[in-house]
């Protein structure tokens, strides 16, 4: 690939962290390649992007956009108008700033951005997270150039050609090798000991999954299992007041976890949703782990997420239905089976992409490469 210089970037991603975060990985890998890029995002207006950009240290413009209710609602009615609002605020944005190439990372900003660079003829790129593609991504596949993609068998979504397995970008305090156990237990004030059990429902914490651990605390105790408990903020008072009866047992509570390359070293066995990212993100700790898929989420993406990993033995799925039953006696099952333990760790290892990011990135400036040859010829 040619040395590539004063490149223009767009990318654009957001209502969620499972979409920001894996765009600022990919412009952190743009910016390590090429250092003098200019990169530009485009988010949708009132949504978490608008904040969390800037704070990574990226300039950031927002569209009137939001998605459409499944039920009818006033809002409804105003999704036409912010639809034609937004696809020529973005063709105003790329007439501008005059990008290389357009990333889109998914939500709802991506659909009207990606949708008029590749009008304009610019350059585009669509990353998927999930094994099951979202509407947006579907229908901005036919346009795009290139599509990476997290999961194998992706070519019965998108044209096969335009694929690439690149794996979801994680965040870079996340590794294999990670934090050293030891340390990483005494940080939570926990024993080296015992086995030790991380449950995490993502940054707004999950009722049924506080809920299920919440009732077998007594459990798990006999068990003799620790557990760091990532609660969320509506569910903290209630798991503190919770783990007061079991002062002995190494219960450590908290309703969000800063450093969670800490609490992936520390645990034995991870209970967790399975967004995209954090499904990305066991993968490369290569940790056994419980999956109970959120039921509330658009065409129950988490399940088929999920799935892709229960059907090669690289996880055990348990339905957010069966989770107040089942939840906490799998874990005490798995705890006594070390057989079991490390064929998941063996198998999940293999899902793994840890530099997905940098491989991203390699297929952006790639587009850019290509368009610019075109031009000499």
């Amino acid at each position: 690939m040619q040395q590539l210089e004063n490149i223009k970037v767009i990318l654009s991603g957001g209502g969620t962290g499972g979409h920001i975060f894996p765009a600022i990985a990919i412009a952190n890998a743009i910016k390590a390649k090429v250092p003098t890029a200019d990169i530009l995002f485009v988010g949708a207006k009132g949504r978490m992007e608008m904040e969390k950009v800037p704070a990574a240290g990226y300039p950031i413009e927002g569209l009137w956009i939001s998605g459409l209710q499944r039920k009818f609602t006033i809002e409804n009615l105003s999704f036409p108008f912010k639809v034609i609002s937004s696809l020529i605020k973005a063709q105003l944005l790329i007439s501008d700033f005059k990008p290389d190439v357009a990333i889109g990372t998914g939500g709802y900003a991506s659909g009207p951005t990606l949708r008029a660079a590749a009008a304009m003829g610019i350059p585009t790129l669509i990353q998927e997270q999930n094994s099951f593609p979202g509407i947006t991504n579907k229908i901005l596949a036919k346009k795009v150039d290139c599509i990476c993609v997290a999961y194998a068998l992706m070519d019965r979504y998108f044209p096969e050609e335009k694929i690439r397995l690149t794996g979801n970008p994680i965040r870079q305090d996340i590794n294999y090798e990670g934090t050293d156990r030891k340390a990483a237990l005494a940080s939570f004030s926990l024993s080296a000991d015992k086995l030790t059990v991380l449950v995490v429902g993502g940054s707004l914490g999950a009722r049924t999954i506080n809920n299920s651990i919440n009732e077998g605390l007594a459990l798990l105790a006999e068990n003799n299992i620790q557990l760091i408990w990532q609660t969320g903020k509506s569910f903290a008072d209630t798991a503190a007041e919770a783990i007061k009866k079991y002062p002995k047992s190494g219960f450590v509570t908290s309703p969000f976890i800063t450093r969670m390359d800490q609490a992936y070293a520390a645990a034995d066995i991870v209970i967790s949703r399975a967004g995209a990212i954090a499904i990305s993100e066991l993968c490369v700790v290569a940790k056994p782990c419980i999956l109970v898929p959120s039921p509330n989420v658009t065409e129950d993406h988490q399940t088929k997420n999920a799935e892709a990993l229960s059907g090669r033995n690289a996880a055990i799925l348990i339905t957010d239905m069966d989770a107040m039953e089942d939840l906490v006696p799998a874990v005490v099952e798995l705890s006594k089976n070390e057989h079991k333990q490390e064929q998941l760790r063996e198998n999940i290892r293999k899902m793994a992409f840890p530099d997905a990011a940098n491989t991203i990135a390699d297929e952006a400036l790639k587009l850019i490469s290509r368009k610019r040859s075109k031009k000499k010829h």
